[in-house]
């Protein structure tokens, strides 16, 4: 038999090896500049690209080709250089497939793969794409939707529906902070359409008010989904800054950041579809604390901007939708993502800039209904649950990441975008049954600069029990 101190000092070397063995990866070793972000358990997460302008928009073609829309520079692809199974991957170098300054944030691909979409302010464009080839000839592009051009809120979401591949949605935000046109719906301000495909790519492009209304009262829904299973359409909407009420200022904890249900795309629900979601005239609450005269107003009904509406709390909530979910103001959502079976819904919170004190810098997910809605009621404010955090909200804005784009590849990994830092990430849930805890971004993360991280507490322990195990048959 081993002598106990021999024995001991064993197998806290094994130990050391397995953590290190968990944590290396032999064909990756960037590191992020600035505090690592922190996983949740069991989440893994890894740094795989770095030196982009500002990376928005991502997704995968039918090669297995990551594509990017980097904003004010054009769309670029990396194909997976090398893959050791899990977030332990290499890209291959940057191929650029179209230089264009003017695109900024939307991006789609045809279900068949052959047609890729993409947005600038005004127009929304299609080019023929093929996977095999690396660039994309832009003198074969078509305008398909024009005359979006308000200032201020200039992204234009992109999502191809999957149940009905004819369907493409474009989100457009408002003008201003506080923009009085969106109360028009003729103005296209502040609102998702959807178009037909089929009736796109003539002589001439539709006008953005040709398309049928999804929802409108729409600040800025950047973030723009479809439920897989269900066919729900789902947005994110990043609310007002600076309101007051009777004199105060609720600024810092009001309105709230929305999640906001659409209808079906086989549009089997008559109560959705081309509603009114409040703005400019009405907004979610979020912090009730010492919010004035709140009444009977819980987390998620709407009240006033009184300095701009003769609408009254019971008018709002009257005569415009609430948001399904309600988020802390000033979290910023900027995309999100459904687990293939419809039962989690990834969002990417930029983060404030709004706030003395930050908030969001993280992604979080909403559990579904097998019916496809979110599990937590509409006045909760626990609706969510944290997946990668930011250690210390000190460092932000400036050292700290701001995810913003969702994608998910064929082997079922997520992939995330940091449009501050450059950045491009993979994540992978390892395991556990609901993806990590409340917020406190334990084992997933170590305290030095290290972004390849994929420690988890269940597959430690199981690591740990093995070598002891066999020490103990010595």
């Amino acid at each position: 038999m081993i002598p106990p101190n021999k024995s001991t000092s064993l197998l806290l070397a094994a130990a050391a090896a397995t953590v290190h063995a968990a944590q290396s990866c032999s064909v990756n070793d960037l590191k992020v500049d600035y505090p690592a972000p922190k996983a949740a358990d069991g989440w893994s997460y890894r740094l795989v690209a770095r030196n982009l302008t500002k990376p928005r928009s991502i997704l995968f073609d039918s090669d297995g080709h990551l594509i990017v829309l980097d904003a004010g520079e054009g769309i670029y692809r990396f194909g997976i250089d090398q893959d050791e199974g899990g977030t332990c991957l290499s890209l291959g170098d940057k191929e650029t497939l179209l230089k264009n300054e003017d695109l900024n944030h939307g991006l789609a691909l045809s279900e068949d793969g052959e047609t890729i979409y993409a947005s600038t302010d005004n127009d929304v464009y299609s080019w023929p794409y093929d996977a095999s080839r690396s660039s994309i000839n832009n003198d074969d592009r078509t305008t398909l939707i024009t005359n979006m051009s308000n200032t201020d809120h200039t992204t234009r979401t992109l999502l191809l529906s999957r149940n009905e591949p004819v369907t493409l949605f474009v989100s457009r935000g408002s003008q201003s902070n506080l923009d009085d046109e969106a109360a028009n719906i003729d103005s296209g301000h502040s609102q998702i359409r959807g178009f037909n495909l089929t009736d796109l790519g003539g002589d001439n492009p539709v006008e953005y008010t040709d398309g049928r209304v999804w929802g409108w009262g729409l600040r800025n829904s950047v973030g723009v989904a479809e439920d897989p299973k269900h066919g729900g359409i789902w947005s994110v909407e990043n609310s007002v800054d600076e309101l007051r009420r009777n004199g105060k200022d609720i600024h810092s904890d009001n309105p709230g950041e929305e999640l906001n249900f659409h209808g079906y795309i086989n549009g089997t629900d008559a109560r959705f579809g081309n509603n009114n979601y409040g703005y400019p005239e009405c907004y979610a609450i979020w912090g009730t604390d010492n919010f004035p005269d709140r009444g009977d107003l819980v987390v998620g009904d709407q009240f006033p901007d009184e300095d701009n509406s003769d609408e009254t709390d019971e008018t709002c909530n009257k005569d415009y939708l609430s948001p399904r979910l309600t988020f802390q103001a000033h979290m910023a959502p900027l995309d999100i993502l459904f687990a293939p079976d419809g039962r989690e819904l990834f969002v990417t919170f930029h983060g404030s800039w709004d706030r003395k004190e930050p908030v969001g810098y993280k992604i979080s997910s909403v559990a579904f209904t097998a019916d496809g809605m979110p599990e937590a009621k509409s006045d909760s404010r626990n609706g969510t649950k944290d997946i990668l955090t930011t250690p210390d909200l000190g460092n932000c804005p400036d050292e700290c990441f701001r995810p913003v784009g969702l994608a998910r590849d064929a082997d079922g990994r997520m992939w995330f975008t940091s449009d501050s830092t450059g950045e491009i990430f993979v994540m992978e849930h390892t395991s556990g049954g609901g993806g990590g805890d409340h917020g406190d971004g334990s084992d997933g993360g170590d305290d030095n600069e290290d972004a390849a991280v994929s420690l988890t507490q269940p597959r430690l322990v199981v690591a740990f029990g093995a070598i002891v195990a066999g020490l103990l048959l010595v």
